[in-house]
């Protein structure tokens, strides 16, 4: 099928990507430019249940597709059901950013004439057409890439973009009223779902008492599985701290933070949630490495990392649950100071934009 008469054709796409948060926030870009490129289309979003709050209302979706590939009732079951749920809504185009065996499958059970994946997925028999995925591109890049058989060309850098609904603002608006300040807001996402992501909890509550000695308020920023994590923090910070973790939905969480002079963050997805809103980033990476692909992209955002030259890093694609070599130097060498004189530069950046409100 050629490029004209696909273009012509299509009426119904699947994107398909049941990964990470954060891999599914920086696929956005991949669904906007779907949609200019097929703005009559219907355009399906197969994705994971936790991501289900970030696309639910996004009114580039037609229908967001809940795989639970760690379903109890079995995951042989799950793979079958969904792949013949797909089939029945009759794909014209597939574009799959995941690289899995699974995914895979469910396009082949699927039959959908026309898919688009990676050269380097586990199965890419299935695709009728491959790219490959280049090491030296940010994943929204990556992921724009699989629209260049389609005649797509990136002209100008795309970001995330989230949609908010009134009960959004509503939950927001109670948290800045709860907490009492006056004060600019500073978000600080401190978690991960690898504990080699994770900057110290005492630097961390370093970095708040240094914020909050410069006129700011530290906001902590997470989900129920990052609770040890603040309260570790919480035991060890001498100032006031603004705990929203576990309160707030994913789309409420970025939505806080866009009421925030910026963000500091783990390698995770608080980082893409920030892009998302506009807000500069800075990231720590510390078992990871920026060249990945998954960075803070946006002009003001930074990156903070170690000044040692360690041979054992990165120590994998998404870091560990604890640190292979017992060291985790990492992430030991990287100092409080390190960390707020980046901050520092950012706000006295001459292209620094204050966010449209500040908390109170």
């Amino acid at each position: 099928m050629n490029k004209q008469h696909l273009n012509e054709s299509v009426e119904r796409i699947l994107i398909l990507h049941t990964a990470f948060l954060g891999d599914i926030i920086l696929t956005l870009p991949l669904l906007q430019e779907t949609h200019r490129r097929f703005p009559n289309a219907e355009i399906d979003f197969l994705t994971i249940p936790p991501s289900r709050n970030l696309l639910a209302n996004n009114p580039i979706i037609n229908k967001v597709i809940v795989y639970d590939k760690h379903s109890r009732n079995g995951r042989i079951q799950q793979l079958w059901q969904t792949g013949r749920e797909l089939k029945a809504r009759q794909y014209d185009l597939a574009l799959v950013p995941h690289r899995s065996l699974r995914s895979a499958l469910l396009i082949w059970l699927a039959s959908i004439p026309h898919s688009i994946g990676f050269s380097s997925s586990a199965g890419k028999w299935p695709f009728s057409q491959t790219v490959d995925r280049r090491n030296d591109l940010h994943e929204v890049d990556r992921n724009l890439a699989l629209l260049a058989p389609l005649g797509y060309e990136k002209t100008n850098p795309v970001y995330p973009q989230l949609y908010f609904e009134a009960a959004d603002h509503m939950a927001v608006e109670a948290i800045l009223e709860s907490s009492l300040t006056e004060r600019p807001l500073v978000a600080v996402a401190p978690g991960s779902v690898w504990a080699t992501k994770r900057w110290l909890p005492e630097r961390f509550a370093g970095l708040c008492d240094r914020i909050y000695e410069s006129g700011m308020q530290a906001v902590l920023v997470g989900g129920p599985a990052d609770a040890k994590t603040i309260d570790n923090i919480k035991a060890v910070a001498t100032s006031p701290l603004v705990d929203t973790v576990g309160q707030l939905s994913l789309r409420q969480s970025a939505l806080l933070i866009s009421h925030c002079r910026l963000l500091i963050t783990n390698d995770s997805a608080p980082l893409h949630l920030a892009v998302s809103v506009r807000r500069p980033v800075i990231a720590i990476f510390g078992a990871t490495v920026p060249s990945f692909g998954f960075y803070p992209y946006g002009p003001q955002d930074r990156i903070v990392e170690t000044e040692l030259n360690l041979d054992c890093r990165p120590c994998g694609s998404h870091g560990h649950h604890q640190c292979p070599i017992k060291t985790f130097e990492c992430m030991k060498s990287i100092s409080v100071d390190q960390a707020y004189d980046v901050i520092n530069e950012i706000l006295q950046n001459e292209e620094y934009n204050e966010p449209d409100s500040i908390g109170g």
